[in-house]
């Protein structure tokens, strides 16, 4: 079948574009100009869904501040609704990161916006006489304030989704610490024996930490519903007709369903980049705790036979090519690389963000590919985590029980009664003699009767200690 082709121009000249497509001539160019990360704007739907939410916005205020047409913002709300729903998605091709602020990312989604609206009025791809990227779907409107409003929206709805992967994980690790909750180990600090604990103790802990990270998580996602709509190219609405911004704004809050408010000052919103900064920090914040935990959970379950060996991680995979029934961490690995990943996006948000000059910041677009990239990389991390790895975590309950009882750091809760110095001296002498804090304090020199020694060392009292007297 033979192909067909249109003509599109702009101020830099004429360029033919197959016709069924049904973006224009300047993502044609963003499609040669940007050739990065081969990562396309189709790869968040979620931004193109975003966009279509504020082209719609745009077009019902215009329409009601009687700047567009009934036909015209018909056409329009019609076209944005079929990419609300996710249509169209192979239309946005252009790189991730790209030069112009956005300006490619904001005309694709006129251009597409446009045609689609175009057959819905009855005329050919391309008739922009009837319905033009620009002076109908991008009226009173910049890239300047389209983009970031866009973009702000998205990151609203993918922060829930990383806040439901986090709540799992949570609950998994808050499970284990029910599970685990009569299992005696010994509590370790530098790596060295300190004082005994819990299991359960432990995974609770694991819990209790990521629930705090939700809180903040949510705390800086409300940020994110301030918007600049209105502000047009620097924040003086220029080119927008009078009560454009509130009325603009008070739409996308409909059509979102989600309370998005009016920046207070739209010319400080426009070149403003703090919520970014904000979000990525926690983020960092989120990732160094989930490292830190993968990392106890490989020296939890390391040997079996020459590690600490308290717990067992689910074997998914032999993990060796020369050595036999090796089985390593592997979930926990990949945690801890995707984190490494959010600890280096966060530099690079941080700079971009410092990087903008005067009225607006033009590294946006680098700043959406890095935060649109360490909310889906940590979400998939958590979820792998949970379903892979922390559900399936057994303990070594007789394992962490013996090297309690035969480590010398429970000599501490002997504090109380023998005094320090004695305590060190019998500890001394255990780590010289290899023999245990039992062996010497009931056996050997009387210190304690074994009624007392049975007391101080009840499970009860060694996960909840309490103070003893002689």
């Amino acid at each position: 079948m033979k192909q067909e082709f249109r003509t599109e121009h702009d101020f830099l000249g004429e360029r033919t574009i197959a016709n069924h497509l049904y973006y224009g001539i300047q993502t044609l160019r963003a499609i040669e100009n940007f050739k990065l990360t081969g990562l396309p704007i189709s790869k968040e739907p979620v931004f193109i869904k975003s966009m279509a939410m504020v082209k719609k916005a745009a077009a019902m205020a215009n329409l009601e501040l009687g700047v567009l047409t009934p036909e015209v913002a018909s056409a329009i709300v019609a076209a944005c609704n079929r990419l609300i729903k996710g249509e169209f998605a192979d239309q946005f091709p252009s790189d991730m990161i790209q030069g112009g602020a956005g300006t490619s990312v904001n005309m694709n989604a006129n251009e597409v916006i446009a045609n689609i609206g175009l057959e819905y009025m009855g005329h050919k791809k391309g008739e922009y006489e009837f319905l033009h990227p620009n002076n109908h779907v991008n009226c009173s409107q910049s890239t300047n304030d389209a983009y970031p409003t866009a973009f702000r929206i998205a990151l609203y709805f993918k922060v829930n989704e990383l806040l439901e992967a986090l709540d799992l994980l949570q609950n998994s690790f808050a499970e284990k610490g029910v599970e685990f909750e009569r299992v005696l180990k010994m509590g370790r600090t530098q790596l060295q024996d300190a004082v005994p604990m819990s299991l359960g103790a432990e995974f609770k802990a694991f819990s209790v930490t990521l629930k705090e990270d939700i809180k903040r998580i949510r705390e800086v996602q409300v940020l994110l519903l301030e918007v600049n709509m209105g502000a047009t190219a620097i924040g003086t609405a220029i080119n927008a007709p009078a009560n454009y911004p509130k009325v603009v704004t008070d739409y996308l809050g409909k059509i979102t369903h989600l309370p998005i408010t009016l920046a207070e000052d739209l010319i400080e919103a426009t070149s403003d980049t703090g919520a970014f900064v904000f979000l990525s920090g926690v983020l960092k914040r989120t990732a160094v705790k989930i490292s830190k935990i993968c990392n106890d959970l490989r020296l939890l379950s390391s040997g079996p036979r020459v590690g600490l060996n308290e717990i067992n991680l689910p074997q998914l995979q032999p993990g060796s090519s020369i050595m036999p029934g090796k089985v390593n961490p592997v979930i926990p690995e990949m945690v801890n690389q995707t984190a490494y990943y959010v600890i280096g996006a966060d530099l690079t948000i941080t700079m971009a963000a410092e990087a903008g000059q005067l009225q607006l910041n033009v590294m946006e677009p680098v700043i959406a590919f890095s935060l649109f990239n360490m909310l889906s990389y940590l979400a998939n991390a958590f979820v792998s985590l949970k379903e892979k790895c922390v559900d399936g975590i057994t303990a070594n309950e007789k394992e962490c029980y013996d090297m309690v009882m035969n480590s010398v750091g429970i000599v501490t809760s002997l504090n109380p009664l023998l005094g320090y110095e004695e305590c060190s001296a019998i500890a001394k002498e255990a780590l010289k003699s290899g023999k245990s804090v039992h062996q010497i304090v009931v056996d050997e020199k009387g210190l304690l009767s074994q009624d007392k020694w049975d007391e101080i060392y009840s499970f009860e009292n060694m996960i909840h200690p309490q103070f003893i007297a002689n």
